[in-house]
């Protein structure tokens, strides 16, 4: 396997934009990533994009990324549609990364774009619910909210009742998160919430209200990636790992700490020596179990990490500086090269007012679907700076 270099990234704002396009949104994405990557359309050996429910939301059930890269001077080349739900974009990501590193290309194209917003925000939200099986969802669906929020829910419900973590945790991650999102110009929301207008705010689900569920978004982003015969001048980035795992059958690991396990025996580092972290807080109360998961906190010990400080902004090891998804935003097809782009850029030291100082490890791991008591999948991608 050869060193890949992240060479360019693209990206939109995360946030309900119903007059766009999927095409529009792709083409925002793309041409930023290739510019910022000094390359142009047919440089493009092959493009791999993630996407989740455009079949549901607008028709295009087939050769989407077809479609949507046409316009762009992007053909004649393999192009792979990929869904896994979630974890569409980080699933590109990381087949994109294999193809570089196993010699099969030079230049390799990762997108994730997805719309979301639909007039009948009921088709938004039966798009999403079919990231489980669909043979085990109940019959009485609850109306007015995903699914997804209810296996969250009661996954929060199981963690406070096997630690010390309170519903004030789950509101500090979001006062957290809001405040970074707040200095990220591309995050859906951002602003300074406090613990008692978190709690105060409209239930959804006990013990989550409003602000504690990452909310509908349309978006894309995307990754240039390149081999060593193509790497940028001047300090570079580079993919230490890319990990992607399905959960077990019989569920007794959680997948992300499997990920994660397989992401540190490929570079030999650790949770302890990332100096940003970008996690799928799809929920606020995953942000504490998968910083468990990751091995940043010992089991039970995510809240006590939040509370000290250490994954805030000018902490030990910030988490979700971008905002996370629950400040950027989660347009679930593109999360995953969101997630990506954050990293790229605090390692490039560009990241503005929520630039981690000196910054040179960054890992983002991006969850997706459900599967009994744990989601089904678990993406990680390990950066470094060179």
């Amino acid at each position: 396997m050869r060193d890949v270099y992240v060479a360019g990234i693209g990206m939109t704002r995360f946030a309900k934009q119903p007059d766009r396009s999927l095409k529009d949104l792709t083409a925002e994405a793309v041409n930023g990533a290739l510019k910022d990557a000094g390359c142009q359309g047919p440089d493009v050996q092959a493009a791999y994009v993630g996407n989740a429910v455009a079949g549901s939301i607008t028709g295009q059930e087939m050769v989407l990324g077809q479609v949507a890269l046409r316009p762009l001077g992007i053909g004649a080349v393999p192009v792979l549609n990929v869904e896994n739900a979630c974890a569409s974009a980080a699933t590109a990501f990381h087949l994109a990364w294999h193809a570089v590193a196993t010699g099969q290309y030079d230049v390799a194209l990762a997108l994730g774009v997805e719309k979301m917003t639909h007039p009948d925000k009921s088709r938004s939200f039966a798009a999403i619910g079919g990231s489980v099986d669909m043979d085990a969802v109940p019959a009485d669906l609850p109306a007015g909210r995903s699914f997804l929020m209810d296996l969250y829910a009661q996954s929060a419900r199981d963690y406070m009742a096997a630690s010390d973590a309170t519903v004030e945790d789950f509101a500090r991650v979001v006062v957290k998160n809001q405040h970074n999102g707040s200095l990220n110009p591309l995050a859906q929301y951002g602003g300074q919430l406090t613990i008692e207008e978190v709690l105060n705010a409209r239930m959804i689900v006990d013990p989550f209200t409003l602000p504690m569920c990452s909310p509908i978004s349309d978006g894309a982003a995307a990754a240039v990636l390149v081999s060593p015969s193509r790497r940028p001048a001047g300090a570079a980035v580079t993919v230490l790992a890319s990990t992607l795992q399905s959960a077990p059958p019989d569920g007794g690991v959680a997948v992300t700490q499997i990920a994660a396990h397989a992401a540190y025996e490929a570079c030999g580092l650790g949770a302890s020596d990332m100096d940003c972290i970008e996690v799928h807080d799809a929920a606020a109360s995953a942000e504490l179990t998968i910083c468990e998961q990751i091995g940043l906190a010992a089991p039970g010990g995510g809240p006590g990490l939040l509370r000290s400080g250490a994954t805030a902004l000018g902490g030990r090891t910030p988490v979700n500086t971008s905002g996370g998804l629950l400040s950027r935003g989660h347009p679930i097809g593109a999360t995953g090269l969101g997630q990506i782009a954050e990293i790229v850029h605090q390692l490039r030291h560009n990241a503005g007012a929520r630039q981690v100082d000196g910054a040179r490890r960054g890992m983002a791991q991006n969850s997706g679907a459900w599967f009994g008591q744990d989601n089904m999948v678990s993406a990680i991608n390990i950066f470094g700076r060179s």
